[in-house]
């Protein structure tokens, strides 16, 4: 849904620490010939993305079918691969593929990705968004980026370590999963966390998530890691009174009362909270930026009592939201007619609940700041999970930043925490820790992810994919 709200996080140091930091990506020309098993990856890249899987016409259960059959031609056994749908969401399904390893006492490893996209129409794009063009050293087409990048990459990954007849220590099981870019509708990562976590069991998670940010010209600036995000829920307020004729107008109208307690939301300062992931990246990126803001980020993480550092921090909206729970009205409906007192008016409020909180903690706290009992809220998904934050675990962030240094010399990896959400809050709400992976960077306009004319810088994917190979059979290794 809003998974590359982390990266928003790295856009933060595009301003100074391009200077200090930018080195050229270690990546495949845009014009070079590819490796074969570059060129391997391309067509199976190509056939992921150009499967619709959008939940108004696509089927994300056909994606699953054809990435399984590329791991069967692989060597991959029938047996070490599980399809799964459910009945009332035949075209929702995903897959979860197994490759063993020798260890009889390390916990297995999950490499998650989702496979479904946002809607895209093609009298909107520029090119066809379910064709896969290669032009100007980028891939168009939707979602060459959000998700099925790293789907690909992780799809790949299982049949070179086959082709190769690789043998992890550690176990690598594979889930690819629906339905995480529409809120309500069938999520495989929820489902699997749920029904089959046996299947998924595993000691930690890579996902989506962390990843890079360029300055636009092919240079890369920072590398992240994400480590815990907010939760998302929604809340419908609902106000009813008795109407009437619009002639003979009261005090007591029911829009009235909703602007008042959409006002109250707005006005309403949730407080200001750290974890270890937000107070790192305050201290690192902060001392990065070199500029009033990255001086304030660095004295309220040595402080969270510093109010002056805290307003100046404020006046950017993403650092404001990354410290504490927040929440914004998003729709609004109501009145019955043009020439009638309003009997009912609902409205949406959007809440990202800061790691650790509850839907009841927040509604109660939303409550206390509208003060009229009048307004009646109702979270809108019952059984959303509480966020959870995984640890700063050295044996998993110190490969991503060893291989960072060989990858992207000079440039700084940094660990942040997500204001938006991704299918990890799943899998944290069953004690497997998830993380972020980097590697696959973003321009600073965010390629256009869940909008017009999304994209994927050639040099990124590649590189991204390398970086990533390395990355799990160093983790799959230990």
């Amino acid at each position: 849904m809003t998974k590359r709200l982390t990266k928003i996080a790295a856009t933060l140091l595009a301003g100074t620490a391009a200077a200090l930091f930018a080195a050229p990506a270690l990546a495949q020309s845009a014009t070079a010939p590819l490796r074969p098993d570059q060129a391997d990856f391309r067509a199976l890249y190509k056939e992921l993305v150009e499967t619709n899987t959008t939940v108004s016409a696509g089927s994300c259960t056909l994606a699953a079918e054809r990435m399984g059959a590329r791991l069967k031609a692989a060597g991959i056994p029938d047996s070490a691969i599980t399809y799964y749908a459910t009945a009332e969401h035949p075209k929702d399904g995903g897959l979860v593929a197994v490759f063993p390893g020798t260890s009889k006492t390390l916990k297995p490893m999950l490499l998650l990705a989702h496979i479904d996209v946002v809607e895209a129409k093609r009298s909107d794009w520029t090119r066809d968004p379910f064709t896969l063009i290669e032009e100007n050293g980028y891939f168009y087409a939707r979602g060459t980026e959000d998700d099925k990048a790293q789907a690909a990459v992780w799809t790949d990954m299982l049949i070179r370590f086959a082709r190769e007849g690789y043998k992890p220590k550690r176990t690598i099981k594979l889930a690819l999963t629906c339905g995480e870019e529409t809120a309500g509708a069938f999520n495989g990562a929820e489902w699997l966390a749920n029904n089959k976590r046996d299947l998924i069991d595993a000691q930690f998670a890579l996902n989506e998530g962390g990843g890079g940010r360029s300055d636009g010209h092919g240079k890369v600036m920072v590398q992240t890691v994400q480590v815990g995000e907010k939760a998302y829920q929604d809340y419908t307020l609902t106000v009813t009174n008795p109407g009437g004729h619009s002639s003979q107008p009261v005090r007591e109208n029911a829009i009235y009362a909703m602007s008042d307690a959409l006002l109250k939301i707005r006005d309403f300062e949730f407080p200001l909270e750290f974890n270890d992931t937000t107070k790192a990246y305050f201290a690192k990126a902060g001392a990065i930026r070199h500029d009033a803001i990255g001086d304030a980020m660095v004295a309220l993480a040595a402080n969270p009592d510093d109010k002056a550092a805290e307003a100046k921090v404020n006046t950017d909206k993403m650092l404001h939201s990354m410290l504490r729970t927040s929440c914004v009205g998003t729709l609004i409906e109501g009145g019955h007619a043009l020439n009638a007192l309003p009997q009912s008016v609902t409205a949406n409020v959007n809440c990202r609940m800061f790691p650790g909180h509850t839907k009841e903690e927040t509604q109660a706290m939303l409550e206390k700041a509208i003060g009229n009992p009048a307004i009646k809220l109702d979270p809108r998904k019952k059984d959303k999970p509480i966020a959870k934050v995984p640890p700063l675990d050295p044996a998993i962030v110190g490969p991503m930043e060893k291989l960072s240094a060989k990858w992207f010399p000079g440039v700084p990896m940094i660990p942040t925490m997500s204001t938006g959400a991704t299918d990890a809050v799943y899998l944290g709400a069953v004690g497997i820790p998830t993380y972020g992976a980097p590697g696959i960077w973003d321009d600073p306009d965010f390629n256009g992810i869940h909008g017009l004319n999304e994209r994927m810088e050639v040099k990124s994917l590649y590189t991204g994919r390398d970086y990533l190979y390395d990355l799990v059979k160093d983790l799959a290794s230990k």
